[in-house]
């Protein structure tokens, strides 16, 4: 293969979930060869789909899949017996760096080690996404792995937004505003013919932010220490005041599994709605359903206050994007907002779809071909 192109698999590693990609970049354009995804993945009633493109319809089968490394399994089958090339390289999306990683960088033994000290910064996500990288080093020992991270876009906050009001002791724990949905947010950026100096963008899918970006890069975001904070998600409650989890513990939620299961997976538009976290569902119902009604209000008036906080961080809005299942297919939801945002003065309004995986393979490229011109 000339050494231009270069075949790169992305990984993309949810907390029950893997999506992958093969990606044929050349120049640093990348061109999709195939894609698929495992979900559920530790249930009984996991499933896998494949699809080879362009044009073939996926292929799908329901399978138990008890951790991330089968799922992994069956992706390399898939890829194989499809005929696809063989990748080339891997990149992987990590959730979290924690506090010594800040840039996207070429795997090395350093940098696994860093991020296995960094799993408690987010324990649903970091403990698969680890698991799937030591499986593709033992399946394909010779192919260069690079590590992407969603917090690397916001290594430029200021102290002002990364601080958290807490004293000296805490900080050097590591306790601070990372940021996430990075690679989303990068994503986006590429597609933009040009990036506005005060430019503001919300993601809003399952899980939710919205972040301020000036001339290209990041002061602001809503997202914290970890990706429950900020406004109220599909699952997760976003920020509260912190005597909630005082309170809270005081009463019968003592246990940190019990804790954690409330606030990530029982709150949010499900924990008000009571009945679903999927947007789509609630639109249907919120006429006759006054606690999907609530749900969807809140949701609107969050995302509107954060646009709004962001805006005065950037000092005036020049352009807002929407991004995410919800940002990106609810015109009546993004129409509500804007119109709520009409104080601010002109601003241009775009959605702009997320293309994750596509900048996981750009990426694994361009550190590698940097890689071998300084080597």
């Amino acid at each position: 293969m000339p050494a231009a192109s270069r075949n790169v698999l992305a990984l993309n590693c949810g907390s029950s979930s893997l999506k992958f990609g093969l990606y044929r970049v050349t120049g640093g354009d990348a061109s999709l060869l195939c894609e698929g995804e495992a979900e559920e993945i530790g249930g009984i009633h996991g499933q896998f789909w494949f699809r080879q493109l362009p044009g073939q319809a996926k292929r799908k089968q329901t399978l138990a899949l008890s951790d991330h490394a089968t799922a992994l399994r069956h992706a390399f089958g898939a890829l194989k017996a499809s005929g696809v090339p063989n990748p080339d390289a891997t990149g992987h999306r990590f959730v979290h760096s924690g506090p010594t990683l800040r840039d996207h960088q070429v795997a090395r033994p350093e940098t696994v080690k860093a991020l296995e000290a960094s799993a408690a910064f987010a324990p649903l996500h970091m403990p698969a996404s680890l698991a799937v990288l030591k499986a593709v080093e033992k399946e394909l020992p010779e192919v260069p792995q690079v590590a992407c991270f969603d917090t690397a876009f916001h290594r430029t906050l200021p102290d002002v937004s990364r601080r958290f009001a807490l004293s000296e002791e805490v900080v050097r724990l590591g306790v601070e505003r990372y940021g996430f949905h990075g690679l989303s947010l990068e994503s986006i950026l590429a597609q933009m013919s040009e990036v506005p100096e005060r430019l503001v963008i919300a993601h809003l899918g399952n899980g939710c932010s919205v972040t301020a970006i000036k001339r290209g890069k990041s002061i602001d975001t809503t997202m914290g220490l970890t990706p429950t904070g900020g406004i109220m998600m599909g699952t997760r409650c976003g920020d509260l005041d912190p005597g909630v989890l005082l309170f809270l513990m005081k009463h019968g939620f003592s246990n940190e599994e019990r804790l954690s299961t409330l606030i990530d997976h029982q709150s949010g538009l499900l924990g008000v709605s009571e009945s679903t976290s999927d947007m789509r569902d609630l639109l249907q119902i919120r006429h006759s359903d006054a606690r999907a009604d609530l749900a969807v209000r809140m949701f609107t008036y969050q995302v509107k206050k954060a646009i709004a906080g962001m805006a005065a961080a950037l000092g005036g809005l020049d352009k807002l994007v929407f991004a995410g299942g919800i940002g990106e297919n609810n015109d009546h939801l993004r129409a509500q907002v804007t119109e709520g945002l009409a104080f601010l003065g002109t601003f241009e309004t775009a959605v702009i779809p997320s293309q994750e995986d596509l900048q996981i393979a750009t990426l694994t490229d361009r550190l590698l071909t940097a890689q071998a011109e300084t080597a």
